[in-house]
């Protein structure tokens, strides 16, 4: 990577209402990635953690991941123009010399805390030269005669440099002194030549100041007047055809710019809604704030064409109807799974490394083996109860000797006991209380397509008899609810009982229940959308293939 450039993150994500396999897995990949390469990565989470997951991240001290829900490209993947903001105080002309110099013709004003206060553009700058008979802009606009001073390359001669055009005209007071005390008012800023009688007329008509052009000295007996009248005197190399020309660009940029109805976007908008809006009026630029609300630069329709999309690592997951919104948008670097290969697909290849264990993180421990990267104790904790929780402390037809093999390495690492450890973690999970049938239901739930036909299936798993039925009783109304605000036609529960490795199986929808007897071979009421599944604990292993089996044989 060249010297200085900083390398884009990399979010690592597991799957909508994740299990604590996908969390911990993608915290522990993530750490990985940061020390075995050059990558930035972040560990992400798509959906709310479990109880489950919030004990083990509890109990080993780790944050849980952000949350991430959608990968679709946003303002702050283009390149923004780093443009500074100006200050309210700025001149006209300096703000059109800025422009200039900058090839920009849009700047945005802000404040000392980079709070955006309005916008101004070449426009709004030609049209505030073209009118040439506001002759009251600089009284109008309060202006500084510091600004005055940088606008005509003038000296103060008499006068306070930091005081204020309070009112006034601006004034040529090129003509005879009788025309001038006709037409000339008090508090005027009068331009004069190096005639004397001109220049002590306006001091003694009550002139705020004295613009004396052509770089003419000033004799001390007008400056002494001028003093004593209370009139400024500034000198200007300018002639008074080009003093009377930039005079009026003295103004500060607040008197013209916009404050009302600006167009800006964070940097978290979308892109195709920002390309919208820009696509619906005629600016050119449009100012970007950041996280906090701050500005940080500016963008135009043209930065859109060179956009970022987020680069992304897959943990235990390869479906994209279980991936986070805008996948599509995203670019895909890696994935690391133990399912099924499903219906992902990538514009270009991928490192995809699928492996038939019982749990991701047990390919995740084997790759820090191969990295020879140290596993941290806190890293250690959460593999472990990965492997764990999907194996159903290898309980489950899906655990292998490589899960059990990894579940003692890793546990020695952590510096727990595996039996009571599990117990604890299992115990948290299964606890209901305040939870709602929404929560359970979510806790682990995904959503899986066979043809055209499309279903999902949850899980939760118990210690004891007592909180598997409290579970039941209170998802089991949930369920027909669930399957419609989940777009899907059919749902099946798995209510797991640990010890006794067995599952309570819930279902709802059109055909359901006939499905569960094909797949299953059992008996059903009819009533009670119920069936005791004995010796099944895995979703991936016993209750998919035998429900896609199932969904098959009944579209024949």
């Amino acid at each position: 990577m060249p010297q200085g450039k900083t390398p884009r993150k990399v979010n690592v994500i597991g799957h909508i209402n994740p299990d604590t396999d996908s969390i911990c897995s993608a915290i522990a990949y993530a750490y990985l990635k940061n020390q075995a390469s050059e990558m930035h990565c972040e560990a992400r989470r798509a959906g709310h953690i479990s109880r489950e997951t919030e004990f083990v991240l509890h109990y080993f001290g780790v944050e849980p991941p952000r949350l991430c829900t959608d990968v679709s490209p946003q303002m702050k993947d283009i390149d923004i123009r780093r443009q500074p903001g100006i200050d309210a105080e700025m001149s006209v002309k300096a703000a059109w010399a800025m422009m200039r110099d900058a090839e920009i013709d849009t700047l945005c004003v802000t404040d000392d805390a980079d709070e955006l206060l309005g916008i101004i553009t070449v426009k709004d700058i030609a049209t505030a030269n073209m009118d040439l008979f506001d002759t009251g802009v600089l009284a109008a606009a309060h202006t500084s005669y510091l600004n005055i001073l940088a606008t005509l390359e003038g000296q103060m001669a008499v006068g306070d440099p930091e005081a204020r055009v309070e009112c006034g005209a601006i004034y040529i007071g090129a003509a005879s002194p009788d025309q001038m005390e006709e037409y000339l008012h008090r508090g005027d800023l009068v331009l004069v030549s190096n005639r004397y009688e001109n220049q002590i007329c306006a001091i003694e008509c009550g002139a705020g100041c004295i613009v004396v052009c052509g770089g003419s000295a000033l004799p001390r007996t007008i400056a002494a007047r001028a003093a004593e009248k209370g009139c400024c005197v500034i000198t200007t190399p300018y002639d008074t055809y080009a003093a009377a020309r930039l005079v009026s660009q003295a103004a500060p940029v607040r008197h013209f710019m916009r404050t009302q109805g600006l167009l800006k976007f964070s940097v978290n908008t979308p892109t195709e809604d920002a390309r919208r809006v820009m696509a619906s009026v005629r600016h050119r630029y449009f100012p970007i704030l950041d996280e906090a609300g701050k500005y940080c630069g500016v963008v135009s329709r043209r930065n859109l064409l060179n956009l970022h999309r987020k680069q992304i690592i897959l943990v235990d997951h390869n479906e994209k109807t279980q991936a986070v919104d805008g996948l599509a948008q995203a670019d895909v670097l890696e994935i690391i799974d133990h399912h099924r290969i499903g219906t992902l697909e990538t514009d270009g290849p991928v490192y995809f490394r699928n492996v038939p264990v019982g749990c991701t993180a047990t390919i995740i421990f084997q790759m820090y083996l191969e990295n020879e990267v140290d596993i941290p104790r806190h890293i250690a904790g959460l593999l472990l109860s990965a492997i764990l929780s999907d194996t159903l402390m290898f309980r489950s037809p899906t655990s292998t000797p490589q899960d059990q093999q990894a579940a003692q390495a890793l546990a020695r690492l952590a510096e727990v006991d595996i039996p009571t450890y599990a117990e604890q973690m299992f115990e948290a999970g299964g606890d209901l209380t305040g939870k709602t049938a929404e929560e359970v239901f979510l806790s682990d739930f995904k959503v899986f397509s066979r043809g055209d036909a499309k279903f999902g299936v949850g899980q939760s798993s118990y210690m004891t008899a007592r909180t598997r039925a409290a579970a039941e009783a209170l998802v089991g109304p949930y369920l027909q609810q669930a399957a419609g605000q989940e777009g899907i036609p059919l749902v099946f529960y798995m209510f797991t009982d640990v010890q006794a490795e067995s599952t309570d199986l819930m279902y709802c929808g059109p055909g359901a229940e006939k499905i569960v007897q094909r797949a299953f071979g059992v008996t059903t009421t009819g009533t009670s959308g119920k069936t005791v599944l004995p010796g099944v604990v895995s979703r991936k292993k016993q209750l998919i293939p035998p429900l896609m089996a199932a969904m098959q044989e009944q579209l024949l």
